[in-house]
Order: structure tokens, then sequence, then C-alpha cells
């Protein structure tokens, strides 16, 4: 009696594991799709769009990107030190957006490597690409200086503002982590009730679930 109770915890445990296993690899090929996707996508309207405006006006672009990877750079950091308790008490309030919160830093590990290394990376290429493209602008501007000169002088600003900013936006996103999780999971409650998304979500979830039986 005891080995068949114990052959069968054996089984649970090994069907457990895989299903583990299985969530694992299917969560690191949907982050290299969304990765491929992002960056191509976010490559091709930048270049699209910069090669129709002036300079000043893709510095500004350049700014932004990077203003993109540092906010979500702080996302990222914030949910991983958040606290899910407080969470806990607003959501038997039935206050908006906790429940949210709740799944954001239950979930952690995925969404600080979404916001952090997809989004991050993706941010890096483009500006990488942007600044590419102020340099060409400069030198037609100063044709007396040398492009790779001009060059490295851009690489190193872009470097050093996204390393300062990600730098001071991780001392608020460690300080403050609670207060951005539940600004971040306001926006997505009501993103997704807004759009109607969340019943999509469901009737996918629904679907999943009726062809696993």
């Amino acid at each position: 009696m005891s080995n068949n109770g114990s052959n069968g915890y054996k089984r649970k445990a090994r069907t457990h594991n895989n299903l583990r296993e299985k969530k694992n690899i299917n969560w690191i090929l949907i982050l290299v799709i969304t990765t491929i996707i992002l960056s191509v996508s976010m490559s091709s309207i930048s270049s699209i769009i910069i090669q129709k405006i002036n300079l000043f006006v893709a510095i500004f672009v350049l700014l932004n990107i990077i203003l993109v990877g540092i906010v979500f750079d702080i996302v990222g950091i914030a949910v991983a030190a958040a606290d899910e308790t407080p969470f806990h008490a607003m959501a038997s309030s039935k206050v908006k957006g906790a429940k949210n919160a709740i799944r954001l830093v239950r979930n952690a590990n995925k969404v600080s490597t979404f916001c952090n290394d997809v989004v991050g990376d993706v941010c890096g290429v483009v500006s990488g690409s942007t600044g590419a493209f102020i340099v060409v602008k400069l030198s037609e501007l100063f044709k007396g200086m040398d492009l790779a000169v001009l060059g490295i002088i851009i690489s190193a600003l872009v470097a050093a503002l996204t390393v300062w900013g990600k730098g001071f936006g991780k001392t608020i996103a460690i300080s403050k982590s609670n207060e951005i999780v539940f600004k971040v999971a306001r926006l997505q409650y009501y993103t997704l009730n807004k759009l109607n998304i969340r019943n999509y979500l469901k009737k996918l979830e629904e679907r999943r679930v009726d062809r696993s039986e």
C-alpha cells in the first residue's frame, strides 16, 4: 500500500516537473519571438520616421527611446522588489488594480525579464541605430569633423545617459516599489477593461482548457 502511494506521489511529482519545464520552454520561446518582433518593428518604424525628420527631432526621438528603456527598467526592478502583502489587503477591500498588482508580484521573474531584458535590449538596439543616424546628420552639418570621432562621442553620450538614468531609476524603484507596481497595475486594469482584452484572454484560456480535456 505504501509502495503504491509513493509511486503515485512520484508520478505526480514527475508530471508536475514536466509541466513546469514545458511552461518554462514556452515562456523562453515567447520571449525570443517577442524580442524579434519588437526589435524588427521598432527598428523599422524608427528608421522610416528618422529618414523623414530633421536633426533636432531625431535627437528628441532618441531621448524618448532611452526614456522608454529607463521606465521599463524601473518597472522590472520595482516588481522584483515589491511586497505582495499590502495588495492582499487592498484586494479584500475591492480596490481596483490590487489583484493585478498581486499577479505582477507573483510573476516578478517573468515581468522583470520582459521589462529589463527584452524591452531594455530592444531599446538599446534602436537607440544605437538612431544614434548612427544622428552621427550622419551631424557630419553633414559639420563637414570638417571626423565621422569616427562623432560616432564615439554620440555612443558615449547615449551610454552615459542610459546608465545614469537606469542608476537613478533603480534607487526610485527599490525605495518606492509598491507604489510603482500599484500604478502599473492600475494602468493594466483600466487598459484590459477599456479595450475588452480581459474577456478575450478568458476565452483563450477556456479554449485551452477544453483542448487539454
